[in-house]
Order: C-alpha cells, then structure tokens, then sequence
C-alpha cells in the first residue's frame, strides 16, 4: 500500500491529519519510520497552529507521541468509505482556507479559452483548438506573465477574434485567485471526490498546492487534485463556484512536506507531476506537469493572494494551477476525456508522495459533516484549546 502512497526512505519532514476514533476527531501525524505518530499537544492542536510556528520543522522534528498505526494499516482504511472504529487519512488542512490560483501555466490558458469559446461543448472545441495553435504557434512556451511578449501574444489572439477573460489573467499582469473550497471540506488521500451531477465534460486538475501561514510564509508542499467541471465553467466564467467547489471536489494530501533544508522552495519550483486516471473499463490516461513551465512564480502567486489587501488569520492553502489539459479523445471523436465514475486518480511527485481517489457523483460521496464547530466542541473536549 506504502508504494501507492509514499516513498518511505525520503529524508524528508512530513505532517497530515488522521481521524481518531479514540479521540472522535483529527489528530496532528508525523511519518516515523513507517509509522504515523500522532503529535497532537496543546502547542500545536492544529495543522493551521503547527504552521504559525517559527520552529514548526523543529518541533515536529523533535515532538513525542504514540504511534496510531503503521502508514499501510492506515491507508488501507483509508480508500472509500473507511471503517470508522479504525484510523484513516484526512487532507492535512485544517483551519486553513482553501484558495486557488487559475491559468497560471500560459499552455492551458489555451484550454481555458478554448472551453470558453466552444460555450462547454466539447464538440466545437477541436476546430477552435486548432484555430488557436495556428495563430500562436509555439510561442506560448517559457512565456511570462505580465511581460512584453506576453502582451504581443494576447494581441495577436484579439485581432483574431479570440479575445477571452482567460487572456487576461493567463498573461496579463494579475493573477486569477479564487476560494476552491472551505474551511475543513478538502478530502485526503483514498477518500472519494466528486463530480456534481450535471456535468458531462469534466476532468483532474494535478497542482502542487502550498502551505502558507498567516504571515505569508510558505511552510511546505503538498498535493491536490482540483476537480474541475470542463462544461459548467466553460458556459461562464460566473458559474466558477458551481464548477469548481462541490461536495468532495477538492482533495488534498498525501501530507505536507515542510520546508527544511531536505526541501526547499526551489524544488517546488523544479517540480514534476505525473499524472495517472484508471477507467474501469480498462482505460488508462497518462499526464504531465512540470512546474518550471508556470508563468507566475509561486511567491509572485502568494504575494498576490495574501498581504494588505486580504488576511488569512488561520493561513491558507494555495493551489498553484497545472500545465495539464486533456485533449486525448476517450470515446468520441473530437470529445476529449471526460471522467467516468469508478475512475482511480493517482498524482504524484517523488518528493511529496502520491495522491489518491476514485471519482464519484458529489451526491454519492459522504456528506460533509465535521466543521469548524465541531472540531472546536472537540478540540476543547480533550482539553487542547
């Protein structure tokens, strides 16, 4: 199960969530020699408190605790609908909020017009796929943000009829940054995440997603699939919260790599995503994406998500966008790929694990039920507030 879920000889720093039935809540989990150790303490009883520490490394680092299982045990508890009279993986965010960040590699931006353009229907997308990629030709690649030839590149797509939102945050000077789901609602590895019932063009979003502090500080990495409905948004971009936040729709995890001088945020730059979904029937789809292709760099992205004009008291959870936009046909001619439910989705980056889940209707998945109250009644019930 551990080959699924994390390489264990990494000399890394790693941090989660696991629900504890002894305790009826979450409890704060470090990976020790292949073992969760549950770390939770007056000091840290959350994952948004742990990272307001200065030594947060230090202190996960040198903590004491008991150990609530094997890794294996645990995740295997973990796929679906958990037992829950045994551990099992949560998203390793807490009080945080969730914020995404939208069109940050200049290649999907592409995508993005191209749903606009075909109003979500995947059957006029092809034509005006190849459309664009005649006007632009390669010269969407090492393309930054804001920058001068980033502005001939969304000249040449409006004298060409192709004006689109999208270019603007894409390559304009201001990044899109958007609430992907709230606080406490994100599912973790093995958990089931959802597709809202009316979409029939939909797919993974692969991101490396930072851990940031109240302060701005970027305190590690993790991964995060952020479901996106292909058809809703592509209708309009008004309908951004009916295609992007749903019942399960945000996952998260396996945990969050603090950063030490194992990992840096030079690796999180340098990163690779790979990207793997199953069908049931057999098919298998195949992904990439590389962060060195993002045309914003993810302090610039941090920058513009927190400061003077917008505080995260709790910290925040900041997906970075994604390079990978589907375009295989799955089925039809000329439709693309579109989810199927049963489909297994597996991302992955050597340094920070895989993350797993089965795609399911939002209205199949569990209902979310532990909030921000419950977890307070909770955390003050074992005497940690």
């Amino acid at each position: 199960m551990t080959d699924h879920l994390i390489d264990t000889t990494i000399n890394g720093l790693f941090v989660g969530r696991v629900w504890n039935p002894a305790v009826s809540g979450p409890s704060l989990v470090t990976l020790r020699d292949g073992k969760l150790i549950d770390i939770t303490s007056r000091e840290a009883p959350t994952m948004s408190a742990l990272l307001e520490r200065d030594d947060a490394a230090e202190f996960v680092r040198s903590a004491g605790g008991q150990s609530l299982g094997t890794l294996d045990e645990i995740a295997a508890n973990s796929i679906g609908q958990p037992d829950p009279a045994k551990p099992y993986l949560l998203a390793p965010a807490d009080l945080q909020t969730v914020k995404a960040c939208g069109v940050t590699f200049a290649q999907s931006m592409i995508e993005r017009v191209i749903e606009e353009k075909a109003a979500g229907n995947p059957d006029r997308a092809a034509a005006i796929r190849e459309k664009v990629s005649t006007i632009i030709g390669g010269s969407l690649r090492d393309l930054k943000a804001g920058s001068p030839q980033a502005a001939n590149v969304k000249e040449a797509l409006i004298k060409e009829g192709m004006w689109s939102q999208y270019l603007e945050v894409g390559i304009g000077p201001d990044a899109e940054v958007f609430t992907k789901a709230p606080v406490l609602s994100s599912v973790g590895w093995g958990a089931d995440v959802g597709l809202h019932p009316i979409s029939t063009w939909n797919n993974p979003e692969p991101e490396i997603v930072l851990a940031v502090n109240s302060r701005g500080e970027i305190k590690g990495a993790t991964l995060g699939n952020d479901v996106n409905l292909r058809d809703v948004e592509g209708r309009s971009a008004l309908l951004l919260g009916k295609a992007k936040d749903n019942n399960a729709s945000c996952s998260i995890g396996p945990f969050v790599r603090l950063l030490d001088q194992t990992y840096t945020l030079d690796d999180v730059r340098n990163a690779q995503l790979d990207l793997k979904v199953t069908g049931l029937e057999g098919y298998v789809l195949n992904g990439k994406s590389s962060m060195s292709q993002i045309s914003r760099d993810p302090l610039d992205l941090v920058r513009q998500t927190c400061g003077k004009h917008h505080q995260y008291p709790d910290g925040f959870m900041l997906f970075l966008g994604t390079l990978f936009a589907p375009t295989e046909d799955r089925d039809v001619k000329n439709q693309g790929f579109t989810h199927k439910i049963g489909d297994v989705v597996e991302i992955s980056s050597p340094a920070l694990g895989t993350l797993r889940n089965t795609v399911r209707l939002s209205t199949d998945c569990p209902a979310w039920e532990f909030g921000i109250s419950a977890l307070m009644k909770n955390l003050a019930g074992r005497d940690l507030l």
